[in-house]
């Protein structure tokens, strides 16, 4: 196990949670969605460092990164809901109409359940982690 590189992704992982929830308290729905969609993804690229001997790829679908990894089969069908519901939140390289579709999606109550469902995301990978 990689134990410096998946450090790496879980302490940027967790900052990214933290700016998800500064940015909660700032009601940027939008920008929140898209660092819970980060926290799952690098926490993702934690168990792959931990598992594989290759570095993650330079992908952001969420399900592929859980397939290729070996989680994907382990997680409930909520789980499996959950990631498709984030996919669309990765946001970086979208168009500006894109993004206000998708900001018209997200509320407070919205955003705090994505929150919470992250967080109970990430702890499950990172119990996965601890059990390697």
């Amino acid at each position: 196990m990689a134990t410096d590189k998946v450090a790496y992704w879980i302490n940027i992982a967790d900052y990214d949670l933290g700016t998800a929830e500064d940015l909660y308290k700032s009601r940027r729905w939008l920008y929140v969605a898209f660092m819970c969609h980060q926290v799952i993804e690098k926490t993702l690229k934690a168990y792959w460092s931990a598992t594989r001997e290759d570095d993650p790829p330079f992908i952001h679908h969420l399900s592929n990164l859980a397939i290729r990894c070996g989680l994907y089969e382990q997680m409930s069908e909520a789980q499996h809901e959950f990631i498709a519901m984030l996919m669309p939140m990765n946001i970086e390289a979208r168009y500006p109409e894109y993004k206000q579709k998708l900001a018209s999606s997200l509320n407070g109550q919205v955003c705090h359940d994505i929150i919470k469902e992250t967080k109970a995301l990430q702890t499950w990978i990172k119990n996965k982690l601890s059990e390697l």
